[in-house]
């Protein structure tokens, strides 16, 4: 287990070096933090859990809407030569530029599993 999932947010698992005990933090948070820890895994996946509660539930007392921020939209800056071989490529092929990059990038996934 290399990661942790609940309610559509998912989080790290780290050891720590001085303590042993285990540690996260939410993955993909740029403007929250929700940090986590345990003895062992049992503990470190229900403070995860816990802490995914307590934000949501902090959310719903201030009235603002929870972050995911993790929703399937990324921007990637590029090379003006690779974005231009890309529009070409693209357009030759019949299909689009977030056509092309969705496969690439599962391409490059299902190879690094």
């Amino acid at each position: 287990m290399n990661n942790l999932e609940y309610k559509g947010y998912f989080g790290s698992i780290e050891k720590g070096k001085e303590d042993n005990r285990l540690y996260g933090t939410v993955l993909g948070m740029t403007k929250d933090c929700i940090a986590y820890e345990g003895n062992d895994i049992d503990e470190l996946e229900k403070d995860f859990r816990d802490a995914i509660e307590s934000y949501l539930e902090g959310c719903k007392e201030l009235g603002i809407k929870p972050r995911k921020e993790i929703n399937g939209t990324i921007k990637v800056s590029i090379p003006a030569d690779i974005h231009s071989r890309m529009v070409i490529f693209t357009k030759n092929n019949g299909t689009s530029i977030n056509e092309f990059v969705r496969k690439s990038i599962e391409r490059q996934l299902e190879t690094a599993s």
